[in-house]
């Protein structure tokens, strides 16, 4: 009987001590199994950064371009001027202002396409009138700005009308007042008379004038001469928007 209680308690020190045994297994293991994964984590981060940083794999193979009507794509690329090196690494803010460098871009947005490809997105700028400079004609902008020159003039758009004297502030204002005009009065515009900055005339097609004074309440007066011109008048002032008249 004394026999067989030791033998019974033997046999649950033994069952203790396996449980024990695998219980630590199963730790050890467990705690090898992170570091393993750890370690391929951190491999393959490396790997990754690699591939994506310094590798030919993900270089860049060429730039696309979007939104390009008086420019051609290849202006586009070769303004951007893009390396080939990992696509990672490609310094799209710089890029961006090379592409804006042209005068014909008004604002551009450049981002990666992955692979291994740069996008190009271009914000042309719209002439709005035309100035006579050296003997060229020259497309301005709605800030004034020259960005394009033209073989003849243009039937489409407006003179703005210059001397030597002329500043160039006084140009700006005269392209912010023609880019104000509801398209269907703009289009009969023939030319922009400048005086002066507060000074500004409009000479429609079939000898009509408007007297548009300064660039400022340009939206307002706008307004006004859109319902203004339907009236028979040779000339209509809207010098003051809130006091028009017509003679």
């Amino acid at each position: 009987m004394l026999e067989r209680l030791r033998r019974t308690e033997f046999d649950e020190e033994e069952r203790s001590r396996r449980r024990f045994v695998r219980r630590q297994w199963a730790r050890r293991w467990l705690q090898l199994r992170v570091v393993v994964i750890v370690v391929v984590l951190l491999v393959a981060a490396v790997v990754g950064g690699w591939l994506v940083y310094f590798s030919s794999a993900l270089s860049v193979k060429g730039v696309d371009v979007e939104g390009t009507s008086l420019l051609s794509e290849q202006r586009v690329v070769d303004a951007a001027d893009v390396p080939a090196e990992p696509l990672a690494r490609a310094d799209v803010a710089a890029i961006r202002e090379r592409v804006e460098s042209l005068p014909e871009v008004k604002s551009a947005d450049v981002s990666r396409e992955w692979p291994d490809r740069i996008l190009v997105k271009v914000e042309e700028r719209v002439a709005v009138a035309v100035v006579e400079r050296g003997g060229t004609w020259r497309g301005i902008d709605s800030t004034g700005f020259s960005f394009r020159s033209y073989r003849s003039l243009p039937t489409n758009l407006p003179l703005i009308k210059i001397d030597d004297d002329t500043e160039d502030e006084a140009v700006t204002e005269g392209a912010n007042v023609v880019a104000s005009l509801p398209p269907a009065i703009a289009r009969k515009v023939e030319h922009v008379e400048l005086r002066t900055i507060d000074q500004i005339s409009l000479v429609l097609r079939d000898g009509r004038r408007i007297l548009w004074g300064s660039a400022e309440r340009s939206d307002d007066k706008s307004a006004v001469i859109a319902q203004l011109i339907k009236r028979k008048a040779r000339i209509y002032d809207v010098s003051v928007p809130n006091q028009p008249t017509t003679r």
